[in-house]
């Protein structure tokens, strides 16, 4: 029987996280809900670009005595997909705090966070 590796476990649990904040968004009515859903939806594709980057039985791409550097393209792994994570989560908090920010203005206003309540852009 073959193991499930651990990048495996990574890319079931961000879809599973994709799939509830997508559930979230559509789904909720409270505006402060479908922020938590998007967060969740956020994590979830990081997670899934860190389980689809890692490598099994390869080290942090740092270069000192541990890896050699004629060795260090065999036995380091890509930092490509751990920067663009870490870009990806600075971009996915300013967009989070853009939005209560939007969610706090909308209730000072109209004292409310239900969506349906909204009649401003209705036809």
């Amino acid at each position: 029987m073959e193991q499930i590796g651990l990048s495996h476990i990574a890319i079931t649990t961000g879809i599973l996280l994709i799939l509830t904040g997508l559930w979230g968004i559509l789904t909720q009515k409270n505006i402060i809900k479908m922020i938590i859903g998007f967060s969740l939806f956020d994590t979830g594709i990081h997670i899934v670009m860190v389980g689809v980057g890692y490598v099994e039985g390869k080290t942090a791409p740092i270069l000192d005595e541990a890896v050699q550097l004629k060795e260090a393209a065999r036995q380091i792994v890509d930092p490509l997909p751990q920067a663009m994570v870490l870009t990806a989560i600075v971009i996915g908090i300013g967009i989070t705090a853009l939005m209560l920010a939007y969610a706090l203005r909308l209730y000072q206003k109209n004292k409310t966070l239900d969506i349906q309540k909204f009649n401003d852009l209705k036809w």
